[in-house]
């Protein structure tokens, strides 16, 4: 079974980079420095059988099974299957890989093979084999970078996180990456995230490495660091319910649930898996330990350094979006029952909140339009016109400033500055005719500095039509405006 949080859609107008980055460097490192791990294995199986050395540690490693099982109490049945069997039907290449992957069974022979062989062989089997194991398995991207707990390397702690047993692993863990990690990167920010995702790998890591102290078997894989975002994730969230994909078997559905609900259901699966479950090649405990390092780190620092954005639980955009459809609507319901205060203040609540919706301010602008005598008129006037011309719709810009002259312009008159912008706005359109109307507007301000800038503009825009007579007009008043009075 199944269960990943399914809470946040991802926002591809504020990608996550850092998430999309190390899944990158995941594929990189794979494709271009782990896919030479098949030729050098090549290599070592070929040069092993070349040797003749499968007929000398066959029958070693068997017993060597056997003995862990008896004396050790380590669990090597199936091991000891596969090898039984792939000695049955004589797959020597798949006995050749097996043998030279088990590190463990290379240090035993290194120091009990005198007891077995004359000191001839064994000094022959010693060189050959180190030989082999020098050049190509200590080589192999898991050997050189992985995480063994039998001698831990502060390095590997790091470089364990980037490595992966095949493709499957790979894009299972890079799916998982990406589905976890645009949520958790957005609630903490890129820098906080890279080192919350890098802890939890190696704490995970040294939780793997104590459950299995001494062990020759190499940890690869993203898994751990992955699931520290699992319990990142739920510690984010809190009691807060939210939504859980699941799938079992061929049926799948989705699940809404308190998440920290969910952290001890699969800390405990992880255990029950690892103590009962009975399947091998999985590190169960190092995605335990992940999952408490993700909520414990939220827990211990959410409050210092590790401290969610205010931003993130702010309403996604489907959210924002059908909430400002349904305020609109109720706002809209009381306009069609002419309870024009009530629709005003909610247009004007709405206005604050989304500024950017230019319905809502036009709406305001009618609703003041129905008493041109109060100043309000005046100022969703001047609103409207001033965000016509930021958004270069100057019809909408002309036809307030019209309307405005007709209702409002005898109880407060516009300014200056609203006459010229829109004597700009007519000149930039070609449009003359309202143009000379502005200006005269504006001529008969207070405003001189304008009022000269725009006749410029008009002499400008006359002589460029070839208008010459109007040019000479507005060049003589001009000049008697520069004339100073004797």
């Amino acid at each position: 079974m199944l269960i990943i949080p399914a809470e946040r859609e991802i926002d591809w107008r504020r990608p996550p980079w850092v998430t999309l980055a190390l899944i990158l460097v995941n594929v990189l490192v794979f494709t271009l420095y782990q896919g030479e791990d098949s030729s050098k294995l090549g290599a070592a199986v070929k040069t092993y059988l070349d040797d003749g050395l499968l007929p000398l540690e066959q029958p070693l490693y068997t017993d060597y099974l056997q003995r862990d099982i008896r004396l050790q109490g380590v669990d090597r049945s199936q091991d000891l299957e596969a090898v039984e069997k792939a000695i049955h039907d004589h797959r020597r290449i798949a006995l050749a890989v097996r043998l030279l992957e088990d590190r463990g069974f290379y240090d035993y022979v290194g120091e009990n093979g005198h007891l077995y062989w004359s000191p001839d062989r064994y000094r022959r089997w010693l060189e050959a084999r180190t030989t082999i194991q020098r050049q190509y398995m200590d080589r192999l991207s898991y050997r050189a970078f992985g995480l063994i707990p039998a001698h831990i390397d502060l390095a590997d702690l790091f470089a364990y996180q980037f490595l992966h047993g095949g493709w499957e692993h790979i894009i299972g863990n890079m799916v998982f990456l990406f589905l976890l990690g645009f949520t958790v990167e957005r609630a903490l920010g890129a820098g906080r995230f890279l080192v919350a995702y890098l802890t939890c790998g190696v704490l995970s890591g040294l939780v793997f490495a104590l459950v299995e102290w001494g062990s020759d078997q190499p940890l690869v894989g993203a898994s751990g660091a992955i699931s520290g975002l699992m319990g990142m994730y739920v510690a984010i969230f809190g009691a807060q319910r939210i939504r859980f994909f699941y799938f079992l078997g061929v049926y799948f559905d989705y699940f809404t649930a308190p998440a920290l609900v969910m952290l001890p259901v699969w800390i405990a699966k992880e255990v029950f898996d690892y103590t009962v479950g009975g399947t091998r090649g999985i590190a169960y405990m190092a995605h335990a330990g992940g999952l408490a390092a993700g909520a414990g780190l939220v827990w211990l620092f959410g409050r210092s350094w590790l401290q969610v954005r205010d931003s993130f639980f702010d309403p996604g955009e489907d959210e924002q979006e059908a909430a400002f459809r349904k305020q609109y609507a109720i706002a809209m319901s009381e306009l069609g029952h002419m309870a024009f205060e009530t629709a005003q203040l909610q247009f004007e609540a709405l206005w604050r909140r989304h500024p950017d919706r230019q319905v809502l301010l036009e709406h305001l602008y009618q609703l003041t339009k129905l008493r041109p005598d109060l100043p309000a008129y005046r100022e969703r006037a001047r609103e409207l016109m001033e965000l016509a011309l930021r958004r270069g719709q100057p019809d909408l810009l002309l036809r307030i400033w019209q309307e405005y002259l007709k209702l409002g312009e005898m109880h407060f008159p516009l300014s200056a500055e609203d006459h010229n912008r829109v004597l700009f706005a007519c000149l930039r359109e070609g449009n003359l005719r309202d143009a000379e109307k502005a200006f005269e507007r504006l001529r008969h301000s207070d405003n001189r500095v304008l009022t000269e800038e725009g006749c410029r503009l008009l002499i400008g825009e006359l002589e460029k039509r070839q208008m010459q007579t109007k040019a000479r007009d507005y060049r003589r008043l001009l000049q008697q405006w520069e004339t100073p009075a004797e």
